[in-house]
């Protein structure tokens, strides 16, 4: 249980708000609300009153009633949920004005359901943040209830600052980039479990924390600078080694550009240096080559540690064919996969696995894009260049060009200040593995997150944690998936629930099932690393013919 800042604020709040009638006694043993439905409706009116402090600023404050939301993007027709009643909270931490008159603060959104389960959870942000999402607890992968539904308290944030989620100028700020690499985490963490305990009288009985993408960096963070504070954790497609990324991103840009034909500027068109039917060709070879190694050619490769695949063996003989690949297609695409290296030859961010997703249209949104001119819309050439040149850069550099020739080394100097505070692989866990526990897992597609990258994190974390880190913490690979979600995969799970069944009744995750749209009738396993989903006979289609094995 993760109360003990909670706990030191709830006696100066009770003393203030008790003037005003709103607050309640809090329990000592937590988990559950002291108040009715009622009585806590009634509350909700004027919490804010109860929770208000010097260096906060409350936005809103108001019950919410039973009923329906939006259905999220591309939901079927017909498939908005119906939240519970809740109170909703919505505020703002040390608003300022910072670098260049902007204004800055960290702002966040509580939602406290009035019927509790004793559970908080904190849902994890997207992209560079910049906007506070609706605190339901939306769970990636998930086609169960948000956590809201569930009977979860939810917060959200944003990180420190406002604007799209491409826009990485609050970089330019110094506490910008402090909030949003850690420390907005640690402050909405402290102040969604102050208000709690102010609401119901009693603080969580367990905390969880959900992410995916940055919300998965954010969920590794929260293990390794908050440890004392959550008791489960899931971090999908996790962004770790954000700066490291971000080098990748302009590095693949450069190296893209060899082979990308020119514009009348001279300029590279992106989209042009890999056909779709030169993506799918590879595609097809590492179906045939690797596809079957876990004992069933399904269109899944589960064990991708011992596919070992080589672009080379596209090259064409002769001139270009929609049978092969020219020579130096094949080079940058090895280059690609391989990601950048530092001058002793060591992987900066990377390699990448050969999967199904290298043809999905993802993918080339990512590395290629679409633009057929000099004018690219890639999002190594938008989101990743933006945040390189403004967030990861010390100092920022908005004129930096990933064209012209740069030594990896000296990037590595430049990005080490950011990444120092905003990169969440650190491999010690030994305050937060003998009481909390952690989920990971990444899609063999995915095409920003390097899957042996997590592995050699997940390594290191057994060597520099021990038995209790291999007792904690279970690391997943989803064949066939992209980021977050989508590809020819089954990208339908269920990690909420594997959580909390692994802190409440400590049930570990051996295997989970898995579904997908693309994929109907087929169920899979999930296997925790180093175990593969291996075909043991039975029904192709269902995951109770596989058994996780090495």
């Amino acid at each position: 249980m993760r109360g003990t800042r909670a706990k030191a604020a709830l006696g100066v709040l009770l003393a203030g708000a008790a003037l005003s009638g709103a607050a309640p006694q809090a329990t000592s043993g937590g988990g559950a609300s002291a108040a009715g439905p009622a009585q806590l409706q009634d509350r909700c009116a004027t919490l804010a009153a109860a929770i208000a402090r010097p260096g906060m600023v409350i936005g809103k404050n108001e019950l919410v009633p039973e009923g329906p939301v939006p259905a999220p993007p591309g939901a079927p027709a017909g498939a908005a949920l119906t939240l519970p009643a809740h109170c909703l909270v919505k505020g703002v931490i040390s608003p300022r004005t910072g670098h260049g008159g902007r204004e800055f603060g960290i702002g966040f959104e509580l939602r406290l359901p009035l019927e509790w389960g004793g559970r908080f959870l904190f849902q994890g942000g997207a992209g560079l943040d910049g906007q506070v999402q609706p605190a339901i607890g939306s769970i990636a992968n998930s086609d169960g209830l948000p956590a809201l539904a569930r009977g979860f308290a939810v917060v959200s944030t944003d990180s420190g600052h406002s604007g799209p989620i491409i826009d990485a100028s609050f970089g330019l700020d110094q506490q910008a980039r402090t909030d949003y690499a850690y420390n907005a985490l640690d402050k909405v963490t402290a102040e969604a479990k102050r208000i709690i305990a102010a609401f119901y009288g009693a603080d969580p009985r367990y905390s969880y924390f959900l992410g995916c993408s940055n919300g998965g960096r954010q969920a590794m963070m929260a293990s390794q600078r908050l440890p004392l504070e959550f008791d489960g954790v899931v971090a999908g497609d996790p962004a770790m080694s954000f700066s490291r990324i971000a080098l990748g991103e302009v590095w693949n840009l450069h190296v893209v550009a060899r082979i990308a034909p020119k514009d009348e500027q001279g300029r590279p068109i992106y989209a042009k240096a890999f056909s779709d039917s030169d993506l799918q060709l590879v595609r097809s070879a590492v179906l045939k080559q690797c596809d079957a190694r876990d004992g069933l050619a399904d269109g899944l490769i589960n064990d991708w540690q011992s596919c070992g695949f080589d672009p080379a063996q596209l090259t064409c003989k002769g001139g270009k064919a929609d049978s092969c690949l020219s020579k130096g297609q094949v080079e940058v695409l090895h280059d690609l996969f391989q990601g950048p290296k530092d001058g002793r030859g060591n992987h900066i961010y990377g390699p990448f696995t050969y999967d199904t997703g290298v043809a999905s249209s993802a993918w080339r949104g990512m590395r290629l894009g679409t633009s057929q001119t000099g004018v690219p819309n890639s999002a190594d050439a938008t989101l990743g260049l933006g945040q390189f040149r403004f967030y990861q850069l010390t100092p920022a550099d908005p004129d930096f060009d990933p064209l012209k020739p740069f030594d990896n080394d000296e990037m590595l100097a430049r990005i080490r200040y950011t990444g120092g505070i905003g990169d969440a692989d650190s491999p010690l866990l030994s305050t937060f593995a003998p009481k909390s526990k952690l989920i990971v897992y990444n899609g063999m597609s995915d095409q920003g997150m390097a899957t042996p990258m997590l592995v050699n994190w997940y390594n290191r974390m057994l060597a520099a944690t021990g038995e209790p880190g291999r007792q904690a913490v279970r690391l997943f690979t989803v064949p066939g998936m992209l980021h977050c979600g989508g590809g020819e995969a089954t990208d339908r799970f269920e990690m909420l629930d594997a959580i909390t069944n692994w802190v409440e009744k400590g049930e570990a995750p051996e295997r989970i099932v898995a579904t997908g749209k693309a994929m109907p009738g087929i169920s899979r396993p999930l296997c925790p690393y180093p175990q593969v989903a291996r075909y043991r006979g039975g029904d192709p289609k269902s995951a109770a013919s596989f058994e996780c094995a090495t």
